[in-house]
């Protein structure tokens, strides 16, 4: 991961296109780390979740060009470099994990974030009927290892609808999205051992995600 973390510091000092152009050479490398790094973690996790069986890690990569469109910063490049192992790929909806890399920022991540409306009312009924079952997961022992709980990032402050301000299971009815983090030094991320970590975090994850899978069949 060194190598990915120093271009990235230096891409964040010369995210112009002219640098970046000049530099072609070592982002490969460096997004071939990346690559890399990803299929052991792949490799890793489908052991305890088979439903990533056959998945390839480049299908799991995100673009490093920005989707300026929209965006009042106009500088073209991320100064990150992501992925969203789900099964499927990282154009599925299906509940998965995520890894980000970024100098002073990296972090690890599973769930779904910002599900459909119609999945969003899904996992809502589904901890309505089993909010003891979801209670559970997120107090299990190996879970609050690496998780506190929920991320309250886009979580409403009043009660959805359908739902009584009063119901006994409000706090968690109120998120829109349903992920956990875990935030990462840079010496982590440069650790040999990297991908049996994040593997092993993953596998902390993945009654959340089974429970959330189970509301979309």
């Amino acid at each position: 991961m060194e190598t990915i973390l120093k271009f990235l510091k230096q891409l964040a000092n010369n995210n112009r296109k002219e640098w970046f152009d000049e530099n072609r050479k070592t982002y490969e490398i460096a997004k071939g780390e990346f690559e890399t790094i990803l299929t052991s973690v792949i490799e890793k996790s489908i052991l305890n979740d088979k439903l990533l069986m056959g998945l390839e890690a480049k299908k799991c990569m995100f673009r490093i060009n920005k989707d300026v469109r929209f965006s009042k910063d106009k500088s073209p490049y991320k100064l990150n470099m992501g992925a969203s192992i789900n099964p499927g790929g990282k154009k599925s909806m299906i509940p998965g994990y995520y890894i980000h890399i970024e100098p002073g920022k990296s972090f690890l991540a599973g769930g779904t974030w910002q599900p459909m409306p119609e999945v969003l009312a899904a996992i809502r009924q589904e901890i309505d009927y089993n909010s003891k079952e979801f209670r559970k997961i997120l107090a299990a022992k190996e879970f609050k290892t690496y998780f506190k709980t929920l991320s309250d990032d886009d979580k409403l402050k009043t009660s959805p609808k359908g739902y009584e301000k009063t119901h006994p299971d409000i706090d968690l009815l109120q998120h829109k999205s349903f992920i956990v983090v875990h935030d990462l030094t840079d010496e982590q991320v440069m650790n040999k051992n990297f991908p049996s970590y994040a593997a092993k975090m993953f596998k902390a994850m993945l009654p959340l995600n089974s429970f959330l899978r189970n509301c979309m069949e």
